[in-house]
């Protein structure tokens, strides 16, 4: 039995090991390890990979959705719309900031926001009175696109800024438009196991707004002005590492033909497992990044424990949503206030995805958890 690995950076890293090296040798060379010259061409392929007019590299993903929130002045008494099933960073940057979560129910196939929850969520924001309804983070879950259509429009009649949580999507799309120009703002993150990962932490900032980039230039290097010990504002030790920068720029080089790949390995996946097992529904006009291969069961468990006995490895994504967690119960209305996502809790489960799953590999997967489904 040959372990298989959930996420493959061994077999990338030998297809890329000579240009990898290669860039960070020249990062060693020239010895400018913060914000060298392969942060700027690393953020000018980035912008141009995702339709935006501009790309700000930062520390981590994290630090690519609180920046936004600092320049946008969000804080006390603002409310922040959000999918509660989601990794606590969405969250997190909303508390952080001083605003209040908002938590909204996703949808039960394509566990992205839904939109009629989020009206009536702004709805009763706006009716209760305490707090001012100021953003929407959407989260493109397992790499699919929410439905930034009917999110644009709902944010743009509402007086709402909309930021695309896009650390899982990043390389996705939506009818031929892609991910970096679906909101007015994205965020994305290049923790190794994303699609576009990095050998550390870091992330990246997509937008058009001229006036708001250049506070998101400021606020990454703390509140700087037009000198060094010019302190315009508040802000971060965001800077994105030069030896980061080189590694992406490997990755983007072979970037487009993994996401290919991961295309391949999901059809595959969907072929194999067939009507068995609830499969990840991908709407017409939809490019998922693939971060992950997620399938719904009721005997989830029983088809992880198969699949650990032969040496699968699975995941769960997300075990427990935002609303129901102890750090962030306070701001949500209980059990039973977005039962979709609680019934999603108890039935996801991920499978190994990455570019280096073969045919054979992946039909031993499906045929384990047919079984014992």
């Amino acid at each position: 039995m040959t372990p298989i690995p959930f996420i493959d950076l061994k077999s990338q890293y030998a297809t890329i090991k000579d240009k990898v090296e290669a860039g960070i040798k020249r990062v060693l060379e020239h010895g400018q390890y913060i914000m060298g010259p392969e942060v700027a061409e690393c953020e000018r392929r980035l912008a141009q990979l995702g339709g935006a007019k501009h790309c700000l590299t930062v520390s981590s993903g994290t630090d690519a959705l609180v920046a936004p929130l600092m320049a946008l002045g969000i804080g006390p008494g603002d409310a922040v719309f959000l999918p509660t099933f989601t990794f606590t960073a969405t969250a997190e940057v909303v508390v952080l900031v001083g605003a209040r979560p908002v938590y909204v129910d996703v949808h039960p196939r394509l566990f992205n926001i839904d939109v009629g929850h989020l009206a009536k969520q702004v709805a009763a924001v706006k009716k209760a009175g305490t707090h001012r309804p100021r953003a929407v983070i959407a989260v493109d879950l397992f790499g699919l696109p929410a439905d930034y259509a009917a999110l644009n429009k709902l944010c743009e009649a509402e007086g709402l800024a909309l930021i695309d949580d896009a650390a899982q999507s990043f390389g996705g799309a939506l009818n031929n438009k892609r991910v970096g120009s679906l909101a007015p703002i994205t965020a994305t993150s290049f923790f190794p196991a994303k699609p576009l990962g990095c050998y550390g932490d870091g992330g990246a900032i997509l937008l058009d707004d001229d006036a708001l980039a250049a506070k998101l230039v400021s606020i990454r290097v703390h509140g700087q002005g037009r000198s060094k010990y010019e302190v315009e504002r508040i802000g971060l030790n965001a800077r994105f590492d030069t030896i980061q920068a080189a590694v992406i720029l490997a990755k983007l080089d072979v970037f487009e033909a993994e996401l290919e790949r991961r295309q391949a390995v999901a059809q595959k996946y969907d072929e194999a497992l067939g009507r068995a097992i609830e499969t990840p529904q991908i709407p017409a006009g939809y490019r998922s990044a693939w971060a992950q291969y997620s399938i719904l069961s009721d005997k989830r468990d029983a088809i992880a424990a198969a699949l650990k006995a032969e040496g699968v490895p699975t995941a769960i994504y997300y075990p427990i949503p935002m609303h129901l967690q102890s750090a962030y119960r306070e701001y949500g209305e209980g059990e039973g206030s977005c039962p979709v996502s609680e019934k999603l809790a108890r039935r996801v489960l991920s499978l190994p995805m990455h570019p280096f799953l073969d045919d054979a590999t992946i039909a031993r997967i499906a045929a384990i958890a047919r079984r014992a489904a």
